[in-house]
């Protein structure tokens, strides 16, 4: 038998009927071609259609790659050539400008937002129902079953023999005073307060302080100036005999050194040893190294002095802190006899609301906007005025070398001051319609006749001190700013709803005060300027989403209006519970 070879029907060891044929070829793959189908089936050319000449080129070159594939070794050549030849042709001054998206909350355009939402919010003015009794009710929350009631215990025992006198000096504004005693009124209430208690703890006799002022606050109320500083009375400012009279039992206090301690140091203060006391000292330190010194010296002195007691205080010390500021300081007759009239006309100005009115204390003096270096919508005449204002007021302190002012990064930040313009949209977001009586404590606001007048367009019934008293009754206290913001500072604190728009010490103590006298609730709105900044950077949010986000802000405030004191937390704005004594609704009824 012969063995048969794959071609069928062929002997592989002859019977050769015919010669053997070669091999075919194996089929090649099906190629898509002109004029075919993927059936397999051909297509006439007239049935495929005439071919533009694009088509016919784009096919060719294709054809070219696909059956030659060594000219993709040559594509990036290629390609490098086009990009020289489309390089060559176009000029680099028409080239496509590449814009940057500002982050959100970075750029001043709260005019804008107030365009978008002045018609709804117009419309929307009594929509809640508001009525003469809704500020009564602003504040709803409350600390669980009881209430704050103040309750500052007074040593009814005489005093020890002096240790020895005690000479400190206030330096800042009022706020630093008043711990330290209050001059605008807070920075020096917190300066005498805190000077009260070192005298206290240390059994010594306090000698009423001078208050210095840097130039800054140009007030001709202080007599007498050595070099950037001025001097003034502490009379001028506070009662002085019912401020003695008060702590005449915790600590002795006089307002002049005896004559013998003068002639030792012959008439001259600088003759008498000063401690440079480190900011935020334990009392600890003043025991054991200030006493020493002042049992051998009979006369210290301590400058400057302001925040140079730590809050971190044994409950002795916080008692003779809460006895000064809350019981034995007051402002002197002329100043509180005003601020009563204003209190008064205010009320009246809102038989409305019941009497009840709002307070607003707004910072935007040209000197706060220039140190704040926010960019607001004033243009190059805006920036040539806050340079020179930083010049004026802080000489090269803004063009050192090296240093870098992000103007967005400040406003992402919370840290810009509010326009009176966002003020007025917060405040009507917030559920306060435009027959709200606000009393506006501010100094001279920043080009005023164009940044008030939308506040006043959004709050008609807006009243300052100068718009309350006539220029007869502002006369002895126009020059003088020390005065001027303690009669803020008193219309302030009894309003129903008082509203900080910056950080200070002013709104600090009002807020400490108002929770002394208010059971423990500070009443005060203070609003997440971080949060502000976004919402006035976006022209697109409606009235409705709008007005959600202040009223959450409000009612945030409500919850926060009760806090207590922390370890290294300010008494002075945090009086509960050293200053204060909790006390159950069931007591408080009967």
């Amino acid at each position: 038998m012969h063995a048969y070879t794959r071609i069928s029907g062929v002997s592989a060891g002859g019977g050769g009927h015919s010669t053997p044929s070669s091999p075919r070829s194996p089929l090649r793959s099906p190629r898509l071609r002109p004029g075919r189908l993927k059936s397999g089936r051909f297509q006439s050319p007239a049935a495929a259609g005439p071919r533009t000449a694009v088509q016919r080129a784009a096919w060719i070159v294709l054809s070219l790659f696909l059956r030659r594939q060594g000219l993709f070794l040559f594509a990036p050549l290629i390609y490098i050539s086009g990009m020289v030849l489309y390089m060559g042709t176009v000029s680099l001054d028409v080239l496509p400008e590449i814009k940057v998206r500002s982050p959100p909350g970075s750029l001043y355009r709260s005019p804008k937002v107030y365009e978008k939402l002045r018609r709804d919010m117009n419309a929307d003015n009594f929509s809640d129902g508001v009525s003469c009794h809704w500020l009564e009710t602003v504040w709803r929350h409350s600390y669980k079953a009881s209430e704050w009631r103040p309750c500052i215990k007074k040593n009814l025992e005489g005093l020890a023999e002096s240790n020895g006198y005690i000479y400190v000096e206030a330096n800042g504004g009022l706020n630093q005073q008043r711990t330290s005693v209050v001059f605008i009124p807070c920075s020096f209430t917190a300066y005498i307060c805190n000077a009260v208690a070192v005298a206290g703890y240390l059994n010594a006799t306090l000698v009423i302080p001078n208050f210095h002022f840097h130039s800054i606050w140009r007030d001709p109320s202080l007599l007498g100036y050595s070099g950037a500083y001025f001097l003034s009375k502490f009379k001028d400012i506070y009662d002085e005999d019912y401020f003695i009279s008060t702590l005449k039992n915790d600590v002795r206090i006089v307002n002049k050194l005896p004559e013998y301690i003068m002639e030792r140091f012959d008439h001259n203060m600088s003759n008498v040893f000063n401690f440079k006391v480190k900011a935020w000292s334990p009392i600890r330190y003043y025991k054991d190294v200030v006493l020493p010194k002042l049992l051998e010296e009979q006369l210290i002195r301590i400058s400057p002095f302001a925040n140079r007691l730590s809050f971190d205080a044994p409950p002795a010390v916080h008692r003779l802190r809460c006895l000064a500021n809350y019981e034995a300081l007051r402002f002197s007759s002329p100043i509180a006899e005003l601020a009563k009239i204003l209190v008064a006309r205010m009320r009246e100005h809102s038989v409305n609301k019941k009497g009840k009115y709002v307070a607003v204390h707004l910072r935007f003096e040209e000197d706060m906007v220039a140190f704040s270096c926010c960019v607001f919508d004033g243009g190059e005449q805006e920036k040539l005025a806050m340079n020179a204002a930083r010049e004026r007021g802080w000489r090269g302190k803004f063009t050192k070398p090296g240093r870098i002012i992000r103007p967005g990064a400040i406003r992402m930040n919370g840290k810009c001051p509010l326009t009176p313009l966002e003020v007025g949209l917060m405040l009507r977001g917030m559920g306060f319609s435009n027959d709200t009586s606000i009393y506006l404590a501010s100094g001279k606001i920043y080009n005023a006749d164009r940044n008030m007048a939308p506040l006043l367009e959004m709050f008609p019934l807006l009243q300052t001190k100068e718009t309350l008293a006539s220029d007869e009754e502002l006369a002895p206290f126009k020059n003088y700013s020390s005065r001027m913001a303690a009669i803020d500072y008193t219309v302030c604190l009894h309003s129903e709803v008082f509203v900080t728009t910056q950080g200070g010490n002013f709104p600090h103590f009002l807020m400490g005060h108002r929770r002394f006298l208010y059971g423990g609730h500070s009443r005060t709105i203070r609003p997440d300027k971080r949060k502000l900044a976004l919402y006035f950077d976006n022209p697109k949010i409606g009235w409705k989403a709008f007005k959600r986000h202040m009223l959450n802000m409000r009612s945030h405030s409500d919850a926060k209006g009760i806090e207590l004191k922390k370890p290294n937390d300010s008494i002075y704005t945090f009086p509960c519970p050293d200053c204060m004594c909790r006390v159950n609704r069931s007591e408080v009824v009967r």
